[in-house]
């Protein structure tokens, strides 16, 4: 349950410079508030917050009760998520929430680049998207914003019915549904029903839903709001269509709405995948009142910085670093269109996948099977590929990072455009100064 926020307690936040969960990042003046984790107790570093310049402390251990400047709650992280709900409710502004097994972060920087065009807006840091970080993104919400938008991950059954308590997003949408975290969700059912309850807390507030008219799953579980908004690369009658334009290295495509059809668009991510990203980003823009031409200029000129769909050239070889997160669904998605990457010489270095469960040994068999459907050579780097049965597509098969780094294989491609795929855990992105 919640903690009832009073006037009191929502004062010391107002009189402080801002929420802090780290004493090694403790802003002066700042309310710092005690978490616990399986190997940590924030309670401990209670006074050391104090002493690094806190102004407030709030803390669920009575070991300080009555020590100047440290507040007594019943549980620090309710107390977080509820000051985070407080506070959001003081602006009435649109509050976007996204989620998704897929896309949902690179979608949320397009969703931002083009919503900047035209207002002030707050969007999540990083990867700061669970019932910790969620609550942190609101609590930087001031009154400059005029817009924000929520990224919320999930890893198990109902975490996004407990994110969007805390957010009470005005719109949603969840990018794709997939076979992702199967470990904490059980089933691919257990994955839709926990990204759904974005769409129920939507119905429930009346807001607006922007889905994808492509993907069957989302079509399936559309709830009964009568504010809907659709894209689509196949459906000319959604509210926008997309199509790709050519098979360069980088992805264009134009979009059209209405009376209105888009020049060229130039992107600076790699991959047919992320069209629907570009479109449900076009889609918020057109919904909430951006010029055509704003919406253009953001996306022809986003860049991408997170290792998702990120081309580097090296010295040696042509990288494209999808590293950050790896799932079934996702690692089909790049392989079928790395397949189509115009380059002489092509490599895949593929990492496992993580909290697939009792899946997972299926799913990585699968996924290098379809390396030899699509005639892809490929290094695999992971425990879980270990255990495959290889074919002759699989080059080398190495347990670790350090591993492969520490083989003179790593040396010898030259001259290779090589896509890095695999699960943020594997830590790909360090092989790339070898390569």
């Amino acid at each position: 349950m919640p903690i009832k926020m009073t006037d009191y307690l929502y004062s010391l936040f107002k009189a402080s410079s801002g929420v802090c969960t780290d004493t090694r990042n403790i802003a002066q003046n700042c309310l710092f508030v005690c978490l616990k984790g399986a190997n940590f107790n924030g309670n401990d570093y209670a006074l050391l917050a104090i002493e690094k310049g806190a102004k407030y402390v709030i803390s669920d251990d009575s070991r300080w009760n009555g020590v100047d400047g440290i507040h007594i709650v019943e549980d620090s992280l309710l107390f977080l998520q509820s000051l985070a709900t407080y506070h959001r409710r003081q602006f009435n502004i649109p509050v976007i929430g996204i989620t998704g097994s897929n896309g949902k972060t690179t979608t949320k920087e397009l969703m931002a680049a083009v919503l900047s065009q035209k207002y002030e807006v707050l969007f999540t840091q990083g990867n700061l998207n669970n019932h910790i970080g969620v609550p942190l993104t609101l609590l930087q919400l001031n009154h400059s914003h005029e817009l924000a938008i929520i990224e919320m991950g999930a890893n198990r059954l109902h975490d996004i019915k407990e994110l969007c308590a805390i957010a009470e997003p005005t719109h949603g949408i969840i990018t794709n549904i997939g076979r992702a975290h199967l470990e904490g969700f059980g089933s691919l059912e257990g994955v839709i029903c926990t990204k759904k309850e974005l769409y129920d807390s939507i119905e429930l507030n009346g807001g607006t839903i922007v889905y994808n008219a492509d993907d069957v799953i989302l079509q399936g579980n559309l709830p009964k709001v009568d504010k809907l908004f659709c894209y689509s690369s196949h459906n000319s009658e959604a509210d926008i269509h997309g199509q790709l334009e050519g098979e360069n290295e980088y992805m264009a495509f134009r979009w059209s709405c209405e009376h209105y059809h888009s020049p060229l668009i130039q992107t600076q991510l790699t991959g047919s995948y992320n069209l629907s990203n570009f479109l449900a980003a076009v889609s918020f823009g057109v919904l909430l009142g951006v010029q055509s031409e704003q919406i253009n200029e953001a996306l022809a000129s986003y860049t991408p910085s997170n290792q998702r769909s990120q081309i580097t050239q090296t010295k040696r070889n042509k990288l494209i670093l999808d590293c950050y997160n790896a799932n079934p669904t996702s690692v089909r998605n790049a392989l079928l269109s790395f397949s189509m990457f115009p380059a002489k010489q092509k490599l895949v270095i593929l990492g496992d996948m993580l909290e697939l469960g009792s899946d997972s040994l299926n799913e990585h068999q699968e996924a290098i099977d379809f390396l030899k459907e699509l005639e892809l050579s490929a290094v695999l780097v992971g425990k879980e590929f270990n255990r495959v049965i290889p074919n002759e597509y699989v080059l080398n098969n190495f347990l670790s990072v350090e591993e492969f780094i520490e083989s003179k294989i790593i040396h010898e491609y030259n001259g290779y455009t090589i896509l890095i795929k695999g699960s943020r855990g594997i830590q790909l992105e360090r092989l790339a100064p070898y390569l």
